[in-house]
């Protein structure tokens, strides 16, 4: 048989393939291309010929392996294609509803917030730093200027696994690894989950802060209230107020408590802010002298603001949600309010 022949019979079997014929078109492929193949004896065979013909022989025959091994792609493309036609067809899918049949899931409300809140702090160059969530009892109270005896600790009740180890309280503990590892300038907050033994509409055994804290020469007071009130324009809008009101922490001097003006009656007085007008939205404060001195940096070079805020509340006020219960149950009807 010689090449004409061969290409006019392959050619024709592949025109005869229909949608069902996919086991047809394997066995053209194994009697064309196969150990026993057409083409493959013809290739076999180059040896007997006289050496002044193999190469023309060789170029015929591997071109006309070339061109039929190309259709018969085209072929297994097109026999596919109709098999998903005839299956579409048969089962009377309409592939044009345009309605999910699905639920399609979305970022968690609190997730939501903690992002966003890191995007806005790592473009203004704070890095994120993470710290463990299981303490030992120096990194979580002692480094921060709360002693074993200190009345501070009655303000935290923590969750002991032994004498010296525990689940952290505060992310704080953060700020401290942080400074024993790397020398001012610095910049960095510290989102995480932590944990007290407190349950209420308003409190959980279990929810998210974020830290944050700045070391540099002649930082101040002020550089504290410029970053808390870019913090809050950013968050709950431009016309927000920041109010600082005395306050006491045992890692921080002076120590103050952060509010927002209302964002819902921006200053009246409202359900949201229970008629006052303001927000209590975070703790801060200047960092003490003695935090820096177990850490080994000079108090009398450096100087540093700290910031502490609870993701969960910020998540509430935002989402006006009434009980942080309701964040963790993972409720399909709540979660879809989010969507």
């Amino acid at each position: 048989m010689d090449l004409k022949e061969i290409r006019a019979e392959a050619l024709k079997k592949l025109n005869d393939l229909h949608a069902k014929s996919e086991r047809d078109l394997s066995a053209t492929k194994s009697h064309l291309f196969g150990k026993s193949g057409v083409l493959t004896a013809l290739m076999r065979s180059l040896k007997d010929l006289p050496p002044d013909q193999k190469p023309q022989a060789g170029k015929e025959i591997n071109d006309l392996r070339i061109e039929l091994m190309s259709k018969c792609d085209e072929k297994e493309k097109e026999l596919h294609r109709l098999v998903i036609e005839e299956a579409i067809r048969s089962q009377e899918l309409d592939l044009s509803i345009d309605v999910p049949l699905h639920s399609v899931g979305s970022v968690h409300p609190l997730n939501r917030v903690k992002n966003l809140l890191t995007d806005y702090f790592v473009g203004n160059g704070y890095i994120v730093y993470d710290s463990p969530e299981i303490e030992t009892d120096y990194y979580n109270f002692q480094a921060l200027n709360v002693p074993q005896d200190h009345p501070a600790r009655d303000m935290q009740d923590t969750f002991f696994i032994t004498d010296n180890i525990l689940l952290r309280t505060q992310t704080s503990s953060g700020q401290v690894r942080l400074m024993e590892k790397y020398k001012p300038p610095l910049k960095m907050i510290c989102p995480g989950r932590v944990y007290r033994n407190d349950d209420d509409s308003t409190h959980s055994p279990v929810f998210h802060q974020m830290e944050g804290l700045v070391i540099d020469k002649n930082v101040t007071l002020c550089d504290l209230k410029g970053a808390l009130d870019g913090f809050a324009k950013f968050i709950f809008g431009e016309s927000t107020s920041v109010r600082f009101r005395p306050s006491y922490f045992p890692f921080t001097e002076p120590s103050v408590e952060v509010d927002v003006s209302c964002f819902n009656c921006h200053g009246k007085g409202c359900r949201v802010c229970k008629n006052t007008g303001w927000i209590e939205i975070l703790g801060a404060g200047m960092v003490n002298r003695k935090v820096f001195e177990n850490c080994g940096i000079d108090p009398d070079e450096y100087r540093g603001f700290a910031f502490g805020m609870g993701l969960d509340r910020i998540t509430m006020i935002l989402c006006a949600i009434n009980d942080i219960k309701l964040i963790w149950e993972n409720d399909v009807r709540f979660l879809h309010m989010f969507k």
